[in-house]
């Protein structure tokens, strides 16, 4: 779950004019700066957010990607860092603060075309008590029903997706409500907007019962 939720920021973040190393520190320092982390050493909040980081942009798991790069802590030890963050709206609030500090100034300048999509992250196993608020039916895929889901509300700009905000589908959100959280987090940036596209899979968005 958490490696998908930072890809938006990843790809908020990428230019042409930076290397991939540059690319990663910058996403690195945004992610620390907004999501504490208490931890030390090999698993300090750099190194852990670097791991995901790459892990997420290269769809690989965290234990390889720590494997991979020098002086990282190991898979267990990141994953027992990020079961520490138990308040899943908390790191919502933190994400879409992370995303609205790497808005392009240019955004504002003039009004904009923007559009909300839905992303479905496939869930296995049984479901903890904690995480079922947030585990979304759906029609099957990937040989599961069940989903982590989040929708996100984006722009293009030369070419480039900038995801402006996003929100995690909860079990008994509506297309209406959805909106409604990402339209006011849309306002708070104050930019002016031109038009707007409805997705396809957002359209399709329908929770299904159990």
């Amino acid at each position: 779950m958490y490696l998908e939720l930072i890809k938006p920021l990843k790809n908020q973040l990428e230019k042409l004019v930076l290397t991939d190393e540059e690319t990663l520190s910058e996403v690195v320092n945004c992610l620390a700066q907004h999501i504490p982390i208490h931890s030390t050493g090999a698993g300090d909040p750099q190194n852990l957010f670097k791991v995901l980081v790459r892990a997420a942009s290269q769809q690989d798991t965290i234990e390889n990607t720590s494997k991979e790069l020098e002086k990282s802590t190991c898979g267990n030890n990141i994953r027992y860092h990020l079961n520490k963050i138990a308040d899943f709206k908390e790191l919502e609030i933190q994400l879409n603060s992370a995303l609205k500090s790497k808005i392009p100034k240019g955004l504002k300048k003039k009004k904009i075309v923007w559009a909300i999509d839905l992303n479905l992250i496939p869930y296995y196993g049984k479901q903890k008590d904690s995480e079922k608020p947030y585990i979304y039916r759906s029609k099957a895929k990937d040989g599961t029903c069940s989903f982590y889901a989040y929708a996100s509300l984006y722009t293009i700009k030369k070419g480039k997706r900038v995801t402006l905000a996003i929100r995690g589908v909860r079990w008994l959100d509506t297309k209406v409500a959805i909106l409604t959280y990402l339209l006011a987090e849309l306002s708070s940036l104050k930019i002016q907007v031109k038009d707007f596209i409805l997705t396809e899979n957002f359209l399709r968005f329908q929770l299904l019962d159990g």
